[in-house]
């Protein structure tokens, strides 16, 4: 527990003990500057709990800003700052051949909530945020707490009008900014209001917090589901709606300036309901800093609102151009989301996007290209959720019947191989092996980047849905439930 420093006196100060005026006017002093202390604390509105056993030792430099350039999905530098490793997506990891892989702290550290975001990874330290509102850091090797605090009291689900979520706290996975050492996450509180914190990775303390419900939005029926981003010194942080689609909720990016300065961006989905931005993934980057979203289906059958669409936004969350497949009335009507995955940015710039339908579109990344504007349309599986994983030009698609190798070019694709049948979270790369989680089962699977041969497979208990892994060198992190499992690899 972090210590309050206060100074504390032992035994009497009649008789034996004789003070000089110094003694007494430094005395004084201390006693001034400890009341003092007492009245901040007393004044301050919001009070996040910490409780340390030493701090973090994490210290990492964000490497969002050249994998984005990149965009080749080559690996990461051991870090793991934001969801599936960089601002692309790509999910790579460490590139070391892999032969083997065995528990190495798996299920033994118990958190205090059930965690659906994906586990971040900092230097020597591990990441995660809870159902309950914590952040904790673990040590990445050993598993044990270095430090937890918890944000404030997150809503129960009996208070909403839907949802499938109880309680409902963090649930998009935080995002780290390497250069300033701050951790930015989401916490949806029980006064209704959704509250970015920053938090100092070494020792968990709050550094700065704001509420970021857009005006106009209702935070009672908006969910923060997708992965935070950070670019060029903005949080970027997409909402959709609870499950079941109550209330009058819309899709929102909404961006807040890590300086302090300005106000809110924000951007609506300008449906006359619904059209969330919900995909695990969150949102994707151009080279050019450019936003990715994709959105749910709208109540819209006869006029075309941005439901069940790709949008690009600018950096200051202005449209600067959309895709929507030809049959968007019939998506919407029917609640095949086009936005239940994440676009994924390709080598050559261009988008590769797939959703409930399991339709696979290419757009151009300079163009979107409008309603029925794709450059190549071909199907893919039975239906896709949350993120992909790419390496070069190969995408590696989560789809509720297996993961699927979707292999790009500019202007076209053509299917790999694909896993057996099983309902496929989102799946990450390290080396030669692709790991995913079976949702259904719980369990961790291990498969052949080559030719999609399963080789690992470990029992986790029980997965929140849409779980993803990740990876540092030599191990892989999941979370199962209220605990996280980690894995070494040879």
């Amino acid at each position: 527990m972090n210590s309050d420093h206060r100074p504390r006196f032992h035994g009497s100060t009649r008789g034996a003990l004789r003070w000089d005026s110094r003694t007494r006017i430094l005395i004084l002093t201390i006693l001034l500057l400890v009341a003092g202390s007492l009245t901040y604390i007393a004044l301050t509105p919001t009070s996040p709990t910490a409780h340390s056993s030493g701090p973090s030792s994490a210290s990492c430099t964000s490497s969002a800003a050249t994998s984005i350039a990149d965009a080749t999905g080559t690996g990461v530098d051991g870090n793991w700052s934001t969801y599936h490793g960089d601002n692309s997506r790509a999910g790579v990891g460490p590139s070391s051949a892999i032969t083997s892989a065995s528990p190495a702290w798996a299920g033994s550290v118990r958190l205090d909530g059930q965690v659906f975001a994906e586990p971040l990874v900092c230097g020597n330290s591990l990441f995660l945020a809870t159902e309950n509102n914590s952040v904790y850091a673990l040590n990445a090797a050993t598993g044990s707490v270095l430090w937890r605090t918890n944000l404030g009291t997150p809503v129960q689900g009996s208070t909403l009008p839907c949802g499938d979520i109880d309680p409902s706290g963090i649930t998009g996975t935080p995002v780290i900014d390497g250069a300033t050492g701050v951790l930015y996450a989401v916490a949806f509180l029980s006064t209704d209001t959704h509250e970015l914190f920053g938090l100092n990775i070494q020792t968990g303390n709050v550094v700065s917090h704001t509420v970021v419900d857009a005006v106009g939005a209702d935070p009672h029926v908006e969910q923060q589901r997708g992965a935070l981003a950070l670019e060029n010194g903005i949080v970027y942080i997409p909402y959709g709606g609870l499950a079941g689609d109550c209330g009058d909720y819309h899709g929102w990016v909404v961006g807040v300036n890590t300086s302090g300065s300005g106000g809110l961006l924000s951007y609506q989905v300008p449906t006359g309901r619904e059209g969330g931005i919900w995909a695990t993934a969150g949102i994707s980057f151009a080279a050019n800093g450019d936003l990715y979203v994709a959105t749910g289906n709208s109540e819209a059958t006869t006029t075309f609102d941005y439901g069940d669409a790709v949008i690009e936004l600018s950096p200051s969350l202005q449209v600067v151009s959309y895709f929507a497949p030809a049959n968007w009335a019939q998506l919407n009507s029917g609640d095949v989301d086009v936005g239940s995955l994440a676009p994924t940015v390709l080598p050559t710039g261009n988008l590769f996007q797939v959703g409930k339908e399991g339709e696979g579109y290419i757009m151009s990344g300079t163009q979107l290209g409008g309603i029925n504007g794709q450059i190549f349309e071909s199907p893919v599986c039975s239906g896709a959720y949350g993120g992909t994983a790419r390496v070069g030009s190969s995408v590696f698609v989560p789809c509720t019947n297996g993961i699927f190798e979707v292999n790009a070019t500019t202007s076209t694709f053509s299917l790999g191989w694909h896993t057996a049948n099983f309902d496929a979270g989102s799946p990450i790369v390290t080396g030669n092996i692709l790991w995913a989680v079976d949702i259904s089962n719980a369990t961790l699977l291990g498969f052949s980047l080559s030719s999609g041969e399963q080789l690992f497979a470990f029992p986790l208990g029980g997965v929140d849905h849409f779980i993803s892994p990740s990876a540092a060198p030599g191990i892989v992190y999941v979370a199962g439930g209220d605990t996280v499992f980690a894995f070494a690899l040879g």
